[in-house]
This record gives C-alpha cells, sequence and structure tokens, in this order.
C-alpha cells in the first residue's frame, strides 16, 4: 500500500522542522500573516478549521503567498476533508484517527496525518497506509518519553510523528532532538492573540526564534 501521505511533502515537513499552527478569524488577515511567517523563515502552516474564515484564507494564501506549503488541521469529518482538498490545502492533519476519513483521504489522493494518543490508534493508521501521523495532545500525553514508549512497537515500520499539543518554545528542544519526529507544530508562533492585533513583526519574530531552534537542535 502506497503511503498515505505524499513522500516528497513528507520530506519538505521533515526539512522545515517546524510547521506553525494558526487560526485565522479573518480572511483580510491571512496574505499578511503568512508573509510574516514566511520573512521569518517558517514557510508551512496548518490552518485549523475552527473558524468559518479557515478555508478562504488558504485560498488566499495559495493565491498571494505560493512559497507557503499551507495545510489544513482540525478535520474531523469527510466533507471537511473533501472542502479542504478542493480548496487547494497541500495536506491534511486531525486530532483523532477516524478511519471513515483516512478512506475519505485515499480515495482522493489527499496527503493527510490522522491523530494518535494510543497503540490502537497506529495500528488504525498503518491500515490505512500512513507513515506520517500526528502525535496529539503531545505534552499532556506525557511528551517525548511517551512517544519513545508508544513507538516502541511500531519501530521496524520507521513511522515518523508530528508532536503537536502544548509544545513552547521551552519544550520544542527535546522533540526536535527525537529521530522519530518529522517535524514539531508551533502554534506560539502566531498565537491568536497577535494575528488580532496584526502585530506581524512580532510573528516574523517568532518565526526567526523558531527556526534558530530547528536549526540549534538539528544541525
Amino acid at each position: 500500500m502506497s503511503p498515505l501521505f505524499e513522500p516528497s511533502l513528507e520530506n519538505k515537513v521533515v526539512a522545515a522542522g517546524v510547521v506553525a499552527v494558526l487560526i485565522v478569524e479573518k480572511v483580510h488577515d491571512a496574505v499578511p500573516l503568512a508573509r510574516a511567517l514566511s520573512k521569518g523563515g517558517v514557510n508551512m502552516m496548518e490552518l485549523a478549521l475552527r473558524t468559518p474564515a479557515a478555508l478562504d484564507a488558504l485560498r488566499a494564501i495559495r493565491r498571494e503567498v505560493p512559497e507557503m506549503v499551507a495545510g489544513v488541521g482540525t478535520i474531523l469529518t469527510c466533507d471537511q476533508l473533501t472542502a479542504a482538498s478542493e480548496a487547494g490545502a497541500a495536506f491534511g492533519v486531525a486530532p483523532g484517527c477516524n478511519p471513515r476519513v483516512l478512506e475519505a483521504a485515499r480515495d482522493q489522493g489527499f496527503s493527510f496525518a490522522p491523530g494518535v494518543a494510543t497503540a490502537s490508534d497506529i495500528e488504525v493508521a498503518v491500515e490505512h497506509g500512513c507513515r506520517l501521523v500526528k502525535f496529539f495532545p503531545a505534552e499532556p500525553l506525557g511528551g517525548v518519553r511517551y512517544l519513545r514508549v508508544l513507538a516502541t512497537p511500531f519501530a521496524h515500520l520507521r513511522l515518523r510523528y508530528l508532536p503537536l499539543g502544548g509544545l513552547t518554545p521551552a519544550t520544542a528542544g527535546a522533540y526536535l532532538r527525537e529521530p522519530l519526529v518529522a517535524a514539531i507544530g508551533g502554534s506560539w508562533i502566531a498565537p491568536s492573540e497577535l494575528i488580532r492585533v496584526k502585530d506581524w513583526k512580532k510573528i516574523t519574530a517568532r518565526a526567526k526564534a523558531a527556526q534558530r531552534l530547528v536549526s540549534a537542535q538539528r544541525n
């Protein structure tokens, strides 16, 4: 079975090291936000489907900031997955592991990383061809120590993990040093309060700091 997440795109995730996780409430914030992140060296993002603006924000970013690899997160249903794919999302991410959504992603040829928290979740993901999965919620589950234990029975499959949930600049380094980790999800880079006040300079500074962290831990 071919990987559910396109291998060349997975390589881009690994090369990026960090994926900015974003909640965009107003479409007109999308392009300056993407430009601020790109200016800071962060060129991969996950737009959470938690606001009505998310898909229109994605379309605006694809049109105006083509260098940004923009995916969609919080995909909970097959209809949401289809909408994200049709809007031009580079990939999709979910907090959980819904077999129906996984089947829809395979049918549509859409790169998708489900969320896993248990061995049973990983078994479902593997059955559907997943090799890249979201580890969520990473910090409340027990962080890198828990991930290592969870991943041990599946080591021969060479799965890669994208930890999200509770990471901070102080804790991110441990994940970046872990060979199991493809990249980290960073919601601290552009939190909602900075987007609301349009503090693009501070977001660029945080993006630069995130990239320095990746470079320091992986080079």
